[in-house]
């Protein structure tokens, strides 16, 4: 192996260590898993790109029912089958864009969300190679593409849009748009996918994004927690006064 490629190969190694430190700190395992709500989980992809780390996300196919050509990250509801929500998301991913479970390294789960259908949302991250050349389902994705995850935190273009649940739950969602030059093309990052990937940016980064966050950056799993538990309590509220 040439100096250079060895060198390439310890600097991405040392990326991937630092990040599995942090993640592992932030790891809230199966804390959720019992919350009575309709299951899904999503596949938070890194890969060490030029000597950073991105994340992959894929665009919704345009025939699609649901957000049709939004850009997501790899996922979907749970199954019977599904041992748990890392089996969720490995299996959603091979189903999508061809990544075969085994080619994941599996780090953590990190503090879930919750979508427009009342979907608990775990996010799953994990590793996979630079190498990876992605199979989209055309019945399903229409695009891969990588951003790297420092955007997250120091974007070029981003806004932010304040928004109500249907339980009446106020908050700001972060909407980022992403020039890719590989593609040609301008990405929307926003909703979920947006939450999760500034969440995910402040774990691994540990720095002060620059634009505004509800979190405590101090305590960033207890107050990530305690912002996810208030949501889910004004929806299981709406749902009890509904019954």
């Amino acid at each position: 192996m040439a100096a250079a490629e060895r060198e390439g190969s310890a600097g991405r190694r040392s990326i991937k260590e630092a990040a599995r430190a942090r993640l592992r700190e932030h790891d809230v395992g199966g804390k959720f898993s019992g919350l009575p709500l309709p299951k899904a989980s999503v596949l938070l992809p890194l890969v060490v790109r030029g000597g950073e780390l991105c994340l992959l996300l894929t665009v919704r196919a345009a025939q699609l029912r649901r957000s049709p050509g939004e850009v997501c990250f790899p996922g979907g509801k749970s199954e019977a089958a599904d041992k748990d929500e890392i089996d969720t998301a490995l299996r959603e991913a091979k189903e999508e864009v061809g990544l075969q479970p085994e080619e994941v390294e599996v780090i953590c789960r990190l503090v879930p969300g919750i979508d427009k259908m009342n979907h608990l949302v775990t996010p799953v991250v994990g590793f996979i190679e630079d190498t990876f050349q992605a199979t989209p389902n055309p019945d399903e994705v229409s695009d891969v593409f990588l951003v790297p995850l420092e955007y997250f935190i120091q974007p070029l273009n981003y806004k932010t849009l304040p928004y109500k649940t249907s339980s009446g739950y106020l908050g700001r969602m972060h909407c980022f748009t992403y020039d890719d030059h590989e593609h040609k093309m301008s990405f929307k990052i926003w909703g979920l996918t947006a939450h999760f990937a500034v969440f995910l940016a402040l774990v691994i980064f540990g720095r002060r994004p620059t634009f505004e966050v509800e979190y405590d950056l101090d305590n960033l799993v207890s107050s990530a927690v305690q912002n996810f538990m208030n949501l889910y309590a004004s929806i299981y509220e709406t749902k009890k006064s509904n019954l």
